[in-house]
């Protein structure tokens, strides 16, 4: 579903790579996980997926399709992206109703082609809720809306930036069910971006370990979780997890 190869991006002509050479490939349905230290250059790599940073070099493919740089709008029908932070991502002072809308405004769709409330309980929230303002709702609720409104559309492909980072650790691990939920019930894809190997050992598949814009290992999760990563920065990293020292389940 998504292949990128030999991908590089720098910030200004002169500057040095943020992102070096970076190949891999997500199978359709799967969940795939980049983690590493903060600033190796993991969003970025979303950013250069999603169209958010058009400068790059390299191919990025999309179930087979080269993509233009400039992202179009079929694109976003196919590939939606989760922030971070949940409350920088909603607008402060349009409803949740009107968010979870806007995605069929920005395709020049009807409005009332879906069902708000329908859209809310698949995440868990009560369609009561859709009448207030994000500030109104908790962190999680928000994090429920942001991923409410990714799904709209339907795509194919959820690019997740750290979706859990800036929630509780009880809330973390009801975004993660929720969001592994619907991979599953949904069929999709995922590339998710962490800090975190608990995180990606729960929700992933395959795990690609950056340092300093390069895939220094890739491994798949059961080796993982079991210690058996080989590169030392790896390693290190496993050794800073909430992973060291004990064997981890599903």
């Amino acid at each position: 579903m998504i292949e990128i190869s030999n991908l590089t991006v720098r910030f200004g002509a002169n500057l040095r790579p943020v992102v070096k050479n970076l190949s891999l490939a997500v199978g359709k349905g799967a969940a795939f996980g980049l983690v590493g230290e903060s600033g190796c250059g993991k969003s970025t790599v979303l950013r250069a997926m999603s169209g958010l940073n058009p400068q790059y070099q390299g191919r990025i493919r999309l179930d087979g399709e080269t993509l233009d740089r400039r992202r179009d709008r079929p694109f976003f029908r196919r590939v939606q992206m989760v922030f971070q932070d949940p409350y920088g991502s909603l607008h402060p002072r349009k409803t949740i109703r009107s968010q979870i809308k806007e995605p069929l405004r920005n395709q020049g769709l009807a409005t009332n082609s879906i069902d708000v409330d329908a859209v809310l309980r698949s995440v868990g929230l009560d369609p009561s809720l859709s009448y207030r303002f994000p500030h109104q709702l908790s962190g999680g609720q928000r994090q429920r809306v942001a991923i409410a409104r990714a799904l709209v559309l339907d795509p194919a492909v959820l690019l997740l930036d750290e979706p859990t980072s800036a929630l509780d650790v009880s809330v973390q691990a009801e975004i993660l069910n929720l969001l592994d939920d619907l991979r599953k019930d949904r069929g999709l894809t995922y590339l998710l971006v962490s800090h975190d190997l608990a995180v990606v050992s729960h929700m992933c598949s395959t795990v690609a370990i950056m340092e300093a814009g390069e895939i220094v290992e890739q491994v798949e999760i059961e080796r993982l979780r079991q210690g058996a990563v080989e590169h030392p920065y790896s390693q290190r990293l496993l050794r800073a997890s909430r992973l060291y020292g004990k064997q981890v389940t599903p």
